[in-house]
């Protein structure tokens, strides 16, 4: 009876709360949204309307070798970029432009691969190649190259890194640095056996569960997490696919996942309550990188074909297409999804793209040496910051855009 009663309780504050057409929140009404929270992604305001972009100032900073993605907060106050040839996570304050930490990882030897060879090389484990966030922020999930696995990271509270002694649990050690002081942090970090060569990492909205691409391994871990739990995630399926896999993307709303198969011409379409693949849409040749906004479209890199398309979702017909500078790697859309960040790689580009109801209309191509790969975007309501980081150089170049309304 006490059980009934609390859910009825919980109801009743749930929907008060839906009901409401006030935008203050009482105590009760603050408790009952945490309660019925389903999606733990922090909630940000978007951005005021806006209708195009006008390109005003570039800036540079220096990173690690290798950098090979970034990725924000989801307040934008902090970037954190992946340096694989560094082996280190750099973390800059967005407003300063600073770098405020170093999770430097300790290398030991490892296979690697030699992608213009395609040989396996001597390397080390730790190179981190690709990240997500879940549970608000709280553990940034790490793509570790040559180590098949990936490491959850407590970014803000160190203290949580380290669980209970398992002699069958592997990890990896992490000291972290403060540039201009001598203090540092260490710990272990559980390192999660996926698969050979573990690339992208995408996570669902509710972060219970999270998906890494294994290149080498051509399929597709999916794990349960729990961050009460060490070591934060188990993997409870692999879905097998039918070349080399990359990018990947959550459909929350409709449960499903799309693996992109780079080393083919499909999407695998995963069904997230069995875990397995759905459907297999038929695209052009190596998608490489996707990302997908709410109206059910999914927008494309093609690396070999130097293009870039919209899809529908359900089908995978190519709705519209543009061509890019050579290479296009990674793709970032703007917050109101009406603009499209495309990083060139051989080609030393940034190129972005206006997405209209039936075409992609270039704003801009710019400059980026070193070798364009990853890209992430920072907004307010009057600027745009498309923070791309170069491979070849260990640079982020900060592009700003003034919005126009």
């Amino acid at each position: 009876m006490q059980t009934l009663l609390s859910l009825f309780t919980m109801y009743i504050l749930a929907t008060g709360c839906q009901s409401s057409g006030s935008t203050a929140l009482s105590h009760d009404d603050s408790m009952a949204k945490r309660l019925i929270l389903v999606d733990t992604t922090p909630v940000i305001p978007p951005p005021k309307p806006y209708t195009g972009l006008e390109y005003e100032k570039k800036e540079t900073l220096s990173a690690a070798s290798g950098t090979k993605s970034v990725i924000f907060n989801a307040k934008g106050t902090k970037l954190f970029a992946m340096n694989l040839e560094g082996m280190s996570v750099y973390e800059f304050d967005q407003a300063s432009r600073k770098l405020t930490k170093e999770f430097k990882f300790t290398p030991t030897k490892g296979m690697g691969w030699d992608y213009n060879k395609s040989r396996p090389i001597s390397s080390f484990q730790e190179k981190p190649v690709e990240a997500c966030f879940s549970h608000n922020d709280e553990i940034l999930w790490v793509s570790l190259h040559n180590a098949d696995g990936i490491v959850p990271i407590w970014v803000n509270d160190f203290s949580k890194n380290t669980g209970a002694v398992d002699a069958e649990q592997k990890t990896k050690p992490v000291t972290v640095i403060y540039p201009g002081s001598a203090k540092k942090d260490s710990f272990r970090v559980p390192l999660i056996e996926t698969g050979k060569t573990p690339k992208v990492i995408a996570v669902t909205g509710d972060s219970k569960h999270l998906l890494v691409s294994n290149w080498h391994s051509r399929n597709t871990s999916v794990l349960e997490l729990n961050k009460d739990v060490y070591p934060f995630g188990k993997v409870i399926s692999t879905v097998k696919v039918s070349a080399i896999p990359r990018g990947v993307v959550v459909d929350n709303e409709n449960k499903k996942s799309y693996i992109a198969i780079m080393g083919g011409a499909s999407l695998h379409v995963v069904d997230n309550n069995t875990w397995q693949t759905d459907t297999i849409l038929n695209v052009w040749s190596s998608p490489r990188h996707v990302v997908m906004d709410t109206s059910g479209h999914i927008f494309v890199s093609y690396n070999s074909l130097g293009t870039i398309a919209c899809l529908d979702a359900a089908t995978g017909k190519s709705l519209f297409t543009a061509k890019t500078h050579s290479q296009p790697r990674t793709i970032m859309l703007s917050k109101n999804h009406k603009f499209l960040f495309v990083t060139c790689y051989s080609s030393d580009y940034v190129d972005v793209y206006k997405i209209n109801d039936n075409n992609f209309e270039k704003v801009t191509s710019l400059p980026c040496g070193g070798h364009p790969v990853g890209v992430d975007i920072y907004e307010d309501d009057d600027k745009l910051e498309a923070w791309v980081c170069s491979y070849s150089n260990g640079k982020i170049n900060i592009y700003t855009f003034k919005k126009k309304r």
